[in-house]
């Protein structure tokens, strides 16, 4: 299991980069504990066109019970609201079918998942029109650390391959609804903009955009 480490910004190459001359000979790398995963998290930054129409995106995590010796899973429930929708406190909003979701089951795809690591996962859709879409994305660094006032905030990098449907991308979730810190999201993009040996990656990196937020969440 993964330890925590509240203020180092560790981001690793997707193992579709590892392999790569340029790629670094070791990292600090270490996976999240699987209970710190479980949580909803506010996807702040995004490289996915998608989002560039939606606000609020969130992303939450809940455990699966695993029987007999199971893979490990988790239930992946991505929730949003349209930016042309109506906002809680405007006179249009209406009581119902302003969040949008997509629900999903993630199940761990590294080889030694029954010993913890939570670094690499497979998405397969829920539900009879979503059964047939799967992808699979990876941890690329997470973390914690204090901010003013003695609160914490949590922050997770992922990455996902492409999809019939989608392009290849790098997401950016804090635990906090407001987001990240300013200070805390320059430096993980500066990280990301630094990475050695995936020159494609960094360029994707390049058009990575703020999810828009705005407070309060519209709930289901």
């Amino acid at each position: 299991m993964g330890s925590i480490n509240p203020q180092s910004i560790t981001i690793r190459l997707p193992s579709k980069y590892s392999s790569s001359p340029a790629a670094p000979e070791s990292s600090s790398f270490t996976h999240p504990p699987l209970e710190w995963l479980h949580r909803t998290w506010a996807v702040t930054h995004s490289t996915l066109s998608m989002w560039r129409s939606a606000r609020n995106v969130r992303i939450t995590y809940k455990p699966i019970p695993s029987s007999n010796g199971g893979p490990v899973q988790m239930d992946d429930l991505v929730e949003y609201e349209s930016c042309s929708a109506p906002k809680p406190g405007d006179a249009k909003f209406p009581a119902r079918g302003i969040v949008k979701a997509i629900g999903g089951v993630d199940t761990a795809a590294a080889a030694n998942a029954g010993d913890g690591d939570t670094s690499s996962w497979n998405w397969r859709g829920r539900g009879w029109l979503l059964w047939l879409i799967g992808s699979h994305w990876e941890i690329l660094g997470w973390g914690e650390r204090e901010i003013s006032g003695g609160e914490k905030e949590r922050w997770v990098v992922t990455w996902f391959e492409a999809t019939l449907f989608t392009k290849e991308g790098v997401d950016i979730y804090s635990d906090r609804r407001e987001a990240g810190s300013p200070e805390l999201v320059e430096e993980i993009l500066g990280e990301l903009k630094g990475l050695k040996g995936a020159e494609e990656l960094v360029r994707i990196c390049e058009d990575m955009k703020a999810v828009e937020i705005s407070l309060p969440w519209a709930e289901k």
